[in-house]
């Protein structure tokens, strides 16, 4: 019996073509995806046997903070045992020195008068007389010296930090922060003290006098209480809260006192830079602001403020790989951190003083801002690093309370982030690159926060621009 004979059809070979050309395609995606991951992988689980196992996000304990702090500078975050005896008056002695222990408000008075006539500049005769041109760094200081510790301990890596100026402005007396910015010696430092503190006049304006009107009194009723401030609520019907209005005092008063009134700064031509007690600095912030300067007469004639900081809800180091600065004009919530700017930015706000000072809000940075869309020739405007060398770590202060004010973990993160951006050679650029904002955002007239409708605080603020050398 003959066979049947089966005919095999040939395969189509378009069709072999593309599925072979989809299957190398696919293994290709798929090879790729593993190499990207494990990269990843690898970077983030980086260790030094000399830091410990930086790649652990979830270690940040008080040693593994210690632990990624050159051990040099380790005394600065390290609270020593104080051997303190009293005298038969209760005033504590210190090897023979007289101090203050928990000093009434006459003494506290008479130390900010001291420190303010005096203007000492510790550390010049190592480091030498301030430059014209030198930066000058001020910090606003409250009371909160856990933050301050590690911006201290960031500062004092930073490259070119022995040629500046680093100023403390304290609106509270404490000997223990006195200590601390005392013992700074990696620079010339010097301490100036805001004279109006709720500290200092704790029962009498500008602190809460018990004859002023609460917060959430109706006018009507506070009128027929003929409580001090019944005429003046702000534009939302609450009177004034001391410790609201404080923060924007004390910015004014130290710009002012800066610029205007010490003998270091009489002929200062440099940036200044502003940051706060609960900020962190990378090591090539100095160098960074330097080029940010030079750069800015050809890529941004017209920015007056340059700003390091920006508050990113997520950082890592690729964001530093690009070298990027962005112009825009200044907005309060986005470029008040790390910003700098010289006396010729100065003159021109200090001429808007009443806007400044009268402007229905308790925020500096939003009266600023209300100064730069209302009184000012020309707004604003400010070129901004896309790569932060200004941090924030503060998770606790006057509106924000939580359980955990140490800030570990942010601060850990931030150590983690810039030790592998340098590690990955991502500080200190040779250059920077212009990138402009793909969407400029219209920087709405806002309505102001309120907190600043007491015609005491306008006369105040107003007072601070009139005292000079």
């Amino acid at each position: 019996m003959r066979g049947r004979r089966i005919q095999i059809p040939l395969p189509n070979t378009g069709t072999m073509s593309r599925r072979r050309s989809s299957f190398c395609l696919r293994t290709s995606l798929v090879i790729f995806l593993v190499l990207f991951i494990f990269l990843q992988l690898h970077i983030m689980s980086y260790s030094d046997p000399r830091e410990g196992h930086i790649g652990d996000v979830t270690n940040d304990s008080t040693a593994a903070i210690l632990s990624m702090v050159p051990p040099v500078l380790h005394k600065f975050l390290t609270v020593k045992a104080k051997n303190v005896s009293h005298d038969h008056n209760g005033s504590a002695t210190n090897g023979g020195e007289m101090q203050f222990h928990n000093p009434n408000i006459s003494e506290m008075k008479r130390a900010i008068y001291r420190y303010n006539e005096m203007q000492n500049v510790i550390n010049e005769d190592i480091f030498g007389p301030l430059q014209n041109d030198s930066v000058i760094i001020v910090v606003q200081v409250h009371k909160r010296i856990t933050y301050l510790r590690h911006l201290i301990v960031s500062l004092a890596q930073a490259r070119d930090i022995s040629k500046a100026l680093l100023i403390f402005s304290h609106d509270h007396y404490d000997e223990d922060i006195n200590e601390l910015v005392q013992s700074v010696d990696f620079c010339k430092v010097m301490q100036i003290f805001y004279p109006y503190s709720i500290q200092t006049h704790p029962n009498e304006f500008p602190g809460a006098d018990p004859r002023d009107c609460p917060r959430d009194m109706k006018k009507e009723q506070a009128l027929i209480k003929k409580c001090n401030n019944a005429l003046y609520p702000d534009l939302y019907g609450h009177y004034r809260e001391a410790k609201f209005t404080q923060t924007k005092h004390h910015w004014w008063w130290k710009a002012n006192r800066v610029f205007n009134e010490l003998e270091v700064t009489r002929f200062h031509s440099g940036l200044v830079v502003f940051l706060e007690e609960d900020h962190y600095v990378a090591e090539d912030f100095l160098y960074l602001l330097g080029l940010m300067q030079k750069r800015s007469h050809d890529l941004c004639p017209k920015c007056n403020i340059l700003s390091l900081g920006t508050y990113l809800k997520t950082f890592n180091y690729y964001t530093y790989s690009n070298n990027k600065v962005e112009v825009t004009p200044w907005i309060s919530s986005k470029h008040n951190m790390g910003m700098a700017f010289n006396r010729t930015t100065w003159k021109e706000i200090i001429k808007c003083a009443e806007h400044f000072c009268s402007y229905d809000d308790y925020n500096w940075d939003w009266s600023l801002q209300h100064v730069s869309q209302h009184c000012l020739k020309q707004r604003l405007h400010v070129m901004v690093v896309k790569g932060p060398r200004v941090f924030h770590i503060g998770e606790c202060g006057v509106h924000h309370k939580k359980n955990n004010c140490e800030s570990n973990q942010v601060i850990s993160k931030v150590q983690k982030v810039l030790h592998i951006a340098t590690k990955a050679s991502q500080l200190f650029p040779k250059t920077i690159t212009l990138t402009v904002a793909s969407v400029v955002q219209k920087t709405k007239l806002r309505k102001g926060n309120g907190g600043w409708g007491d015609k005491r605080d306008h006369i105040l603020c107003l007072n601070m621009t009139l005292s000079g050398r």
